[in-house]
């Protein structure tokens, strides 16, 4: 899937070296695609006060679009 660089995505599977979670919100900030054709982005993850907890590339299909009948929450690290 295809996204819109500077908008919100949601994770579509743990990164546990990161300590990040399926589901966390995460702001795209860049496009790569990979030498084999794969597209990725490069992501932000802020805390719930705004605080930068992790810059990370992932490919884009751990990503997926938020949808209107999701809430957010916030959980511990």
């Amino acid at each position: 899937m295809k996204f819109e660089l500077y908008t919100d995505a949601a994770l579509a599977c743990d990164v546990p070296e990161h300590r990040l979670k399926r589901g966390d919100i995460v702001k795209l900030v860049d496009h790569h695609i990979a030498p084999d054709g794969t597209e990725g982005y490069s992501i932000e993850v802020f805390n719930a006060v705004g605080g930068t907890l992790a810059v990370i590339v992932v490919p884009a299909s751990a990503l997926e679009a938020l949808r209107q009948d999701e809430v957010l929450c916030a959980r511990s690290l």
